[in-house]
């Protein structure tokens, strides 16, 4: 290649004017460099994935509703700008917990934790909650479970839909779980037992009172079906963990429903991990791409990056796209025992 070749593209220095607009700021971003750029292209491949035909599987990781990301994961679940998400049995747990009334609370990431803990205080670095509060939920949810048919097992997709059914009569703002349940959106939580949802459940069971069990092979079935079944599928994360991998593999899983591989059409990620230290969190999609998760011709992003400042920038941005999400082709879930979905034409 040629000097010139290589200088093609200048950069594009930010200027401000009348477009005081979010979404206007991110597209103005891509013409900038480092993780401005990444966050102005991830803006854009979002965009081309409420355009196109696909589904629309989105993991979360981190304590995100304590954080205060809540309200932005419910306008995604009821503007359909994400059509499943898969996330920790935490945030689906502090989401109940708002949604039944409580709150969390900020402090100093320098609090003394000793006095906390005989206050029955619980920490996230630089945000609290109370954790009498918690075992009142925890109660709440074990008794749910024990209410349920116990002799057979369930997804926890089928879970946490009967579960934001009973918070939508309680609620006085739809929290994720709850909103979900109302636009018929499947929410999983493949490690369910990692959270107080699993503490609860077990307390009950403890003491008497359920014998339920979870069919985490299901949801596996069921979200390889999500990719499979689908004109294609598109992935987008906040953190890494459990819910990364678990979404990813879906087109890994998908081959033996299809027998082919696709690989994800669209993927954005917002994490914080680095890719050397070989976790999976901080993996990258050209990684992925060895493992067929990803299309080898997909357009993709990483953005390294604190969620709780990505993600409130790029919800707003696409929520001033109003034409473009009532447009949207979006897949209709029938949410029975067995998840069923179209695409309408």
């Amino acid at each position: 290649m040629r000097k010139r070749d290589f200088l093609s593209t200048p950069t594009r220095p930010l200027s401000i004017d009348q477009q005081k607009t979010v979404g206007a700021l991110l597209e103005k971003m891509e013409g900038v460099s480092f993780q401005g750029r990444s966050l102005g292209i991830a803006y854009k491949i979002w965009k081309a994935m409420l355009k196109d035909r696909v589904m629309i599987m989105m993991g979360m990781s981190g304590a995100m509703v304590p954080a205060g990301m809540r309200r932005l994961v419910v306008f995604l679940i009821q503007n359909r700008l994400i059509d499943a998400l898969v996330s920790t049995g935490a945030n689906f747990f502090h989401d109940i917990h708002e949604t039944l009334g409580e709150r969390h609370y900020q402090c100093s990431p320098n609090i003394d934790d000793v006095a906390l803990q005989k206050a029955l205080i619980d920490r996230m670095y630089d945000t609290l909650a109370d954790e009498e509060r918690f075992r009142r939920h925890d109660a709440f949810i074990g008794q749910f479970a024990a209410g349920l048919d116990q002799s057979r097992p369930y997804t926890t997709r089928e879970f946490l839909n009967l579960l934001g059914k009973e918070l939508a009569k309680r609620a006085r703002e739809d929290g994720i779980v709850s909103a979900a349940a109302k636009a018929n959106i499947p929410l999983y939580c493949p490690a369910i037992g990692d959270s107080s949802i699993g503490i609860g459940i077990a307390e009950n069971r403890h003491i008497g009172r359920n014998r339920l069990t979870f069919d985490v092979v299901g949801d596996v079935l069921e979200t390889a079906r999500l990719a499979a079944d689908s004109p294609a599928s598109s992935v987008i994360y906040f953190g890494g963990g459990t819910p990364k991998n678990f979404v990813n593999q879906t087109e890994v899983t998908a081959t033996f429903i299809r027998n082919r591989h696709n690989g994800h059409k669209y993927a954005l990620q917002i994490i914080t991990d680095a890719a050397h230290w070989g976790g999976l969190s901080g993996c990258t999609f050209e990684e992925a791409q060895s493992w067929g998760k990803i299309a080898h011709d997909a357009k993709m992003v990483t953005v390294h990056c604190d969620s709780t400042i990505a993600m409130p920038m790029l919800v707003t941005g696409l929520s001033e796209q109003k034409d473009l999400i009532r447009k949207r082709r979006k897949p209709l879930f029938e949410m029975d025992r067995e998840l069923k979905f179209r695409f309408p034409r």
